[in-house]
């Protein structure tokens, strides 16, 4: 018989957060996200730094855009 917690879970809480696999003998955790293997780890990692990063990118664009060349002229 399942518990209350098991009962409720849905179909997504027993997929990959990365590649919708199933999870095999070993779980990853990577931020409390359940991953299937090391690959699925390092490609959750990389897409969260590269998501992290996109601040500067945005400031350079910013100061590429015509009006703020003659500003700066």
């Amino acid at each position: 018989m399942l518990n209350c917690s098991e009962s409720t879970r849905s179909g997504r809480a027993a997929l990959c957060a990365v590649c919708d696999g199933k999870f095999g003998l070993v779980r990853y955790y990577a931020w409390r996200t359940p991953l299937c293997s090391r690959k699925c780890v390092d490609r959750f990692r990389a897409r969260w730094a590269s998501d992290r990063n996109w601040l500067p990118w945005l400031q350079i664009a910013l100061d590429q855009m015509p009006q703020n060349r003659a500003r700066a002229l």
